[in-house]
Order: C-alpha cells, then structure tokens, then sequence
C-alpha cells in the first residue's frame, strides 16, 4: 500500500477546504493525476497524485479542512511495488527468539512495605505547610491608574477595535484630548515597532457582535478562505500602510475609436481589447519613468527595494471574491499579448485554475469597476506594493475646448473663445504609501498616465 499526503502547496500557505474529491475507491490513478480540488487562502487548486495504483481508501470528503501532510488516500501499487519492496523485508528479517520466560519478582519484605506509607504523609504535611502560611498573605494591591484618558465614546470604540489601549495614547488636542487620529498614528507606530510581516499586522482582538437574533432571524456562514485571506491581507495594509488617494479625469474619446477599430482584430487572437489591457500598456510604460512606483519598503533594513521588472496585477471579479492574476513583464508586450493573456488569466479565475504562482510578483495594480459603476473610489494599496491605480465608469460630458483665438472681440475686452463639446472622461483614482511616494510626484504620475491616454499616439512614441 501507498499513501498519498498533502504536498507543499505554496509559500506561507498550511492548508485548505476541500471542494471537491476526483476520485472514489476502486479507481485507478496515475501519478499527476488531480484527485482533489482545494480551496487555499490565496486561490482553488487541483492537487495532483504522487502515487499509482488502484484506490484503496479515501480519508477525506468535500466540506473537510486539512492541512499540508494530511492523508488524502491510499493505493495499492498496481505494479507490486509497494509489496515487492515490503516483502524482501519482512521475508529477510529473522523471527525474533522466543521470550524467555524471566523468574517471578521475588515479594517485598514486609519491614519495608510501610516505607511509602510513611513518607507519603511526610510529603503531605511538607506540601501543607507553605499553603497554609500563603493563604494569609494578601494578594497584590491592583496598579492604580490615573484619571480616565480625554476620549469621546467613539475614539474609545476605535482603540478597542484595532487592539489600542486609550490609556497610551497620547492625545495632540486641546488639554491632551485623543482624537482618531492620534489612536491611528499611535497603531502604526506599533506597527513599524514590529516590522512589517502579514501576522504582525492583526489587530489584537476583535470587538464581540451584538446578538442579532434578538430582532428577528439571522443566518451565519463561515468565511471562505480566500475571504478570510482577503480580509486579513486588507486589514494589513490599511493599518501598515499611510494611504493617500489622488483623483484626476482623463479624455478617452480617441482611445476608445481605436479600441472599437481594433477589437476585432484582437478577438480573433484570443484577446479581449478593453480598456484595461490598454492601461496596462501605459502603467508599464509610466513605472519605467516613474521607478518609485515599482518599489516595495523594507522596514526591518530600512532600504527600498526597486523592481526592474515590470508585472502589473489586475483585479478580477469572481463569485468567491477579488483576485489579483500578474501579467509579467508587461513592458516587453504589445497591446494585443496583454489583452490576451488578460482573457486567459480571468478565464482561469472564474474556472478555480488560476495557481499560486500566478498571482504572485506583482509591482502595482489595476483595479477597473467601470463596468459595473460609479466615479471614483479610493483603493488599498496591494502590499507589498506602493501604489495602485482605481478606474471608474467612463462618461460623456461637456468639456469646454477652447479655440486658437477670437474673432469680433472689442480691443480692451477679454473674452474666452471657445465650445463645450462632448467627450468621453474616464474618473481615475490613485492610492499610495506616502512613505515612498511624495504627493508632488504622485500627481505627476498620474498626470503622465492621464497624458498618455488622451495622445495613444505617445504609446508608440515612448514604449
């Protein structure tokens, strides 16, 4: 017989549910056959056999939890090579020699059976003795605390929330009195005090629920795992991250003509030319000139570690949640591989085929909502990334354009020439980690991307 364990399934990952068993007793299967589907915090895997043979047992079903090395199943090796290895063995080893029968312990004498009795009681009355002087001492007087901290309800709920005790925070308003951001900013400190590692960023303990069955029926389900991945990697950044959101428009009007040229030609390759696949293009191109946003901070050796390729992850929706495939090094592509490899890498989302491996690397993200709504939101950095870029649902509105110069206009009087036209703008929203990125250079940034979407020409000039 062989067993099959659960391997190594990636960095940091210990475990998973189990979605789905591919295979029932009886069956044959070959080595890298997948025989199990499995939900890991980061993404759903199909997990291959390291064995052969005929299965024998399976020791797990759909709903359960397990971790790395768990038994899955066992097989008899088809080929005998279980058997044949084992029976050399056991036909080898010798049997062992009869026991020999070993004479009877000879009775105690009677003088000493009462030897333990007697000092039994000796351990007792030594053992009674220091708890009997103890009882009387007094326990320690409690440390007194000084006057209740300057704190509204609200700030005190807060500290609670993310594991702050009020009592050490040191309040920056009138007479000392803490506000939320004191209760924040005391936070991060704890947070950089202890480095930026993902299990050092969970709040102490979470603040307990009221009972909602007092107003009316409730229903419960536990989270998924790549919820609870998702919550916790969210919860990290935006308590070890200083956010700061830039927002600016950008006139697509030209862009989207030559997407509505070209999305044939596109789709007959495999691709899907969107709006995305094309801002991938000019994030890769702007991350190139603006290298501070293809970085990640190292706190435990206070360096900034530069990337010098260029992956950009791209958010996709799925009925399990948000995940982040990495297109790698989008500056070497053109615009069609993106938009095709963008497809494929939401395809494998939505179908629980996306690896590990695939969403990893990534040095700044894309995350499009525009095709479900809105105008601008305010996105959480990726860490360890510093900066990702939001896009809202593009609209028609006037813009006023202004004409080269006026004609009829008295001498002396000022008057602005021009016309509103309709044009196509697109709301996009750019979070970043302060600590890296000065807001000088982030608007700059932005600017350069909301240039190089309202001229396409300067994609092919510049990259």
């Amino acid at each position: 017989m062989q067993e099959f364990k659960i391997p190594e399934l990636g960095e940091n990952v210990a475990g998973g549910d189990v979605t789905r068993v591919m295979v029932n007793v009886g069956d044959t299967v070959a080595r890298e056959q997948p025989v199990l589907e499995l939900e890991t915090d980061k993404a759903t895997i199909e997990v291959p056999s390291s064995v052969a043979g005929v299965v024998k047992e399976v020791k797990v079903k759909a709903g359960d939890k397990v971790k790395v090395g768990a038994l899955v199943l066992t097989v008899d090796d088809a080929g005998g090579n279980g058997k044949g290895a084992a029976a050399p063995a056991q036909a080898a080893a010798p049997p062992p020699p009869p026991a020999r029968p070993e004479p009877a312990p000879a009775p105690e004498p009677p003088k000493q059976a009462p030897a333990p009795q007697k000092s039994e009681p000796q351990k007792v009355v030594s053992m009674s003795r220091p708890q009997k002087q103890a009882e009387p001492a007094p326990p320690p007087p409690a440390k007194e605390r000084g006057p209740a901290a300057p704190a509204s309800p609200s700030v005190r709920r807060l500290a609670r929330e993310v594991g702050v005790d009020i009592n050490e925070v040191q309040g920056t308003g009138a007479e000392g009195r803490i506000s939320q951001e004191d209760v924040k900013e005391h936070a991060r400190r704890i947070l950089s005090s202890v480095g930026t590692s993902r299990g050092a960023a969970r709040p102490a303990a979470a603040t307990p629920l009221p009972d909602f069955t007092k107003w009316g029926e409730v229903e419960r389900r536990p989270m998924s795992n790549i919820r609870r991945k998702t919550s916790e990697n969210l919860a990290h950044a935006w308590n070890a991250i200083p956010h700061v959101t830039q927002c600016e428009k950008a006139d697509i009007t030209a862009l989207e003509e030559l997407r509505k040229k070209y999305r044939d030609q596109v789709a007959k390759a495999g691709g899907n030319l969107t709006v995305t696949a094309m801002l991938v293009k000019v994030l890769a191109t702007a991350v190139q000139r603006f290298p501070q946003f293809n970085a990640s901070l190292d706190l435990q050796s206070g360096e900034i570690v530069y990337k010098k390729y260029v992956n950009v992850g791209v958010a996709v929706d799925t009925d399990r949640g948000l995940l982040v495939p990495v297109i790698r090094n989008c500056d070497q592509k053109n615009i069609q591989q993106i938009a095709i490899e963008i497809q494929q890498a939401a395809e494998k989302a939505r179908e629980k085929k996306l690896s590990l491996e695939e969403m990893s690397g990534g040095g700044i993200t894309i995350s499009n909502l525009g095709g479900i709504g809105g105008t601008y939101f305010t996105p959480i950095v990726n860490w360890p990334e510093v900066a990702i870029l939001g896009v809202s649902r593009g609209v028609t509105e006037p813009v006023w354009r202004p004409s080269t110069g006026a004609q009829g206009v008295p001498s002396g009087v000022e008057r602005p020439s021009g016309t509103f036209e309709p044009r196509q703008m697109l709301p996009l929203s750019l979070s970043y980690d302060h600590r890296v990125i000065d807001g000088a250079d982030a608007i700059r940034f932005l600017r350069w991307v909301v240039e190089a979407i309202e001229q396409p020409f300067l994609l092919s000039l510049l990259g």
